[in-house]
């Protein structure tokens, strides 16, 4: 004859249970402390501090439109990438390391101030600003790397900018910019996003004075037919 558990045997069975459920508790609670705390993500504004001279001709009475320029690679996100020499082949991304918006948007919005600061159009817009435009300002971002592993440690960008009338589509300069920028001797992550700064404000500044030098062939292109 089988007996029924009896009442001492049902607590002592929920009484290792609990203490079974406890010690599953405090392991747990040691285990997440081993692991310290969760890692932070750190976010970088790409700002590139662009030298420009205003022109000293009246701006051209037309208005401009600068697009934001289609990327290749991880640069379409906003994650900051690195190309170890290494691993030529294998573009990598930083975790928790993450730009503040994506480059080609950052990019273009800093090179419309550029414009308008060296005053060589009436009026610069862009692509938001729903406006018609006389010229485009179009490119491509080809390479935005960070390169630790190069002596010295350096950041490599690549920039192609396209002028073109805005009724006809005819392109009226072309031009490949690129560079390199040393990150110092704090290299890592932080410094290679102040190192992007340095570059591309300098490549925009060349951007902006070539455009500068093509000041007396430009005129509102309705006008010019």
């Amino acid at each position: 004859m089988i007996r029924g558990r009896t009442g001492s045997g049902r607590s002592r069975a929920a009484a290792a249970s609990a203490a079974a459920l406890a010690l599953a508790g405090v392991l747990g609670l040691a285990a997440c402390a081993s692991r310290g705390p969760a890692p932070q993500d750190h976010i970088y504004p790409l700002a590139p501090a662009t030298r420009v001279v205003p022109g000293s001709q009246a701006p051209v009475d037309a208005t401009l439109l600068v697009t934001q320029p289609p990327a290749r690679r991880l640069t379409t996100g906003r994650e900051l990438v690195f190309l170890r020499e290494d691993r030529p082949g294998e573009v990598q991304r930083y975790n928790f390391h993450l730009w503040a918006e994506p480059p080609a948007a950052a990019i273009a919005s800093a090179l419309a101030a550029a414009l308008r600061e060296a005053r060589l159009f009436a009026f610069v817009v862009t692509r938001g600003q729903r406006a018609q435009a006389d010229y485009l300002l179009t490119g491509e971002l080809l390479r935005l790397e960070h390169l630790p592993s190069t002596r010295p440690p350096q950041v490599a960008a690549e920039l192609h900018l396209t002028l073109v009338d805005g009724y006809d589509r005819k392109p009226l300069f072309a031009r490949l910019y690129q560079g390199t920028e040393a990150t110092g001797a704090e290299d890592g992550p932080a410094a290679a996003a102040a190192a992007f700064d340095r570059l591309l404000g300098r490549l925009l500044g060349e951007a902006v004075r070539d455009l500068q030098a093509l000041r007396p062939r430009l005129r509102r292109p309705d006008l010019a037919r």
